[in-house]
């Protein structure tokens, strides 16, 4: 079921708990530091309550035998969008603290889901007009995640290109 809830001021501490954990683990992969994107990510926005951990690798081959020590570390890994991550949740599928994304440090993907966080986090108006987007979202599709996650997509790519166009990019 997707439910979102009220920004929690502990989300943070959770993520910093659980990226030093990570940083033991994955250490030998890790490229940079441990990134906290998704919306548990921004100040007073409602979320699932679930952290999401972007960790930055060198490319998704070299990482592969990272796959195992986020295993051991308690993640179960799936193969979603194999070409872009390597993705996991915590504990388990049915109940989910935390998402964890291997993702090619510099990668686009890298710097979308960061510039969307930041963009997020220093514009109030937009975050509650993304907040009000996934609560219809959540009422409309309860039951399915991927519906859900897709249905935010065009807002996410308007906003990047705002932002593109707004520095300049192309």
């Amino acid at each position: 079921m997707i439910e979102i809830v009220p920004y929690s001021t502990e989300w943070p501490a959770r993520f910093a708990q659980e990226a030093a954990r990570l940083r033991s683990a994955l250490a030998p992969w890790l490229v940079a530091d441990i990134e906290h994107i998704g919306s548990t990510a921004v100040p007073e926005l409602g979320a699932k309550p679930v952290i999401d951990l972007m960790a930055p690798v060198q490319d998704l081959l070299a990482a592969r035998p990272a796959i195992a020590a986020a295993v051991a570390a308690g993640y179960c890994h799936f193969p979603y969008k194999p070409d872009q991550m390597h993705w996991f949740c915590k504990p388990s599928p049915a109940v989910r603290t935390h998402h964890l994304h291997l993702v090619p440090w510099g990668s686009a993907l890298w710097h979308d889901r960061l510039a969307f966080r930041d963009e997020l986090r220093s514009n109030g108006p937009l975050a509650r007009e993304y907040e009000r987007l996934k609560l219809a979202l959540a009422a409309r599709d309860p039951e399915d995640r991927e519906a859900y996650t897709e249905a935010k997509s065009p807002f996410i790519a308007s906003v990047l290109q705002a932002r593109r166009s707004r520095m300049g990019e192309a």
